[in-house]
């Protein structure tokens, strides 16, 4: 069984700056590997692979110079929005196949800049790591502070990040990011 903890973080500015970076380059990933799996089954072609996706929209495009900036955040930020990607799309086809019980789902659309339900997720490849003194060190974002609401039985599996602008409902502190540790 698999426990969920929901701390909340406390990035400094600067961390802040980052965190919206990687929302960005997430979701810029996210819509060129829609965008490149659409323009595929228009044109009759065969369904990319994950691994050719990986290589063609991080691995290639990080060396071309209008796409440098994706450099910028953990590689293992990119490789789960393409994950999110590639689950959206089995969901899909397994609902229309019907193995998928329940309503049919559509299928994957692009995310929005302007969407409030951003998220990033960094697992035990990137090299996250809870410290000693309760602070979360995430890669290429630093130490941030975090308001752990009991003790971790063990080091989490996997640490989720939502946009901030997702919470700031009444009774909410502003500058506050729920996480999820799982």
């Amino acid at each position: 069984m698999q426990l969920r903890y929901n701390p909340r973080v406390y990035p400094t500015p600067g961390q802040q700056i980052e965190l919206a970076e990687a929302f960005g380059c997430a979701r810029v990933v996210f819509n060129d590997g829609l965008r490149l799996r659409q323009t595929a089954r228009e044109a009759g072609e065969k369904y990319i692979s994950d691994a050719e996706l990986s290589r063609r929209l991080i691995t290639g495009a990080k060396a071309t110079e209008e796409r440098a900036w994706l450099g910028e955040v953990s590689a293992a930020v990119l490789q789960q929005a393409l994950a999110d990607l590639n689950t959206a799309y089995r969901n899909f086809f397994a609902s229309i196949s019907g193995k998928r019980k329940g309503r049919k789902v559509a299928p994957p659309r692009y995310r929005s800049r302007k969407n409030n339900r951003q998220a990033i997720r960094f697992t035990r490849n990137s090299r996250f790591k809870v410290l000693d003194n309760g602070r979360l060190r995430l890669p290429k974002i630093g130490d941030v502070e975090v308001r752990w609401s009991r003790p971790l039985p063990s080091d989490p599996s996997s640490v989720t990040v939502p946009s901030a602008r997702v919470i700031g409902g009444p009774g909410q502190d502003a500058g506050t990011w729920p996480t999820t540790c799982c």
